[in-house]
């Protein structure tokens, strides 16, 4: 068995088409999955990726503590449901809930506080990252190239070394 990167190896593979977005690539190896094309073959490589991190608001002790208190209240309902589950009848299920609920939500208030006080002002704002491409390139094992081309109405221009996609002709 082979130690080499699987991932590197995709990328040896010829191209099919170029696409401006995801959606445009992923809509065509869709279309190869509705042919009955074994899509296995297939790579969808994004090409020069970029971080965009959009900056949404301040963070405050107020927000680091609503955070908290949010992201506490839901693991404690579930962890409430959880001992519910197993519970031997000596307390409803309601007040199981309702217990998980009041110190999970009193706990993730102390953890989001203390997690706040822990950046000591370093990252005072909260943010939303993607990771985006410049193109993606869709990748295609040579053995099945041409059937490829042909489910996908692709063809060969002779000046340019590259294919064109339908929408560019």
């Amino acid at each position: 068995m082979s130690n080499a990167d699987p991932f590197k190896q995709l990328e040896g593979r010829p191209v099919l088409a170029t696409y401006n977005t995801y959606a445009e690539a992923q809509k065509a190896v869709d279309t190869l999955s509705d042919n009955k094309f074994p899509v296995q073959n297939v790579a969808i490589v994004g090409v020069d990726l970029r971080l965009v991190e959009a900056v949404v608001g301040r963070l405050s002790w107020g927000r680091a503590a609503l955070s908290g208190l949010g992201m506490g209240a839901w693991f404690g309902l579930l962890l409430g449901l959880f001992v519910s589950l197993f519970a031997s009848g000596e307390g409803s299920t309601f007040s199981l809930l309702m217990l998980g609920l009041v110190y999970g939500a009193a706990f993730g208030i102390v953890f989001g506080l203390l997690s706040y006080a822990f950046t000591g002002g370093k990252r005072d704002f909260l943010s939303r990252s993607q990771l985006t491409a410049e193109h993606y390139v869709v990748r295609c094992d040579a053995a099945v190239l041409g059937q490829a081309r042909q489910i996908l109405g692709i063809t060969i221009d002779p000046s340019p070394a590259a294919p064109t996609t339908p929408s560019d002709q």
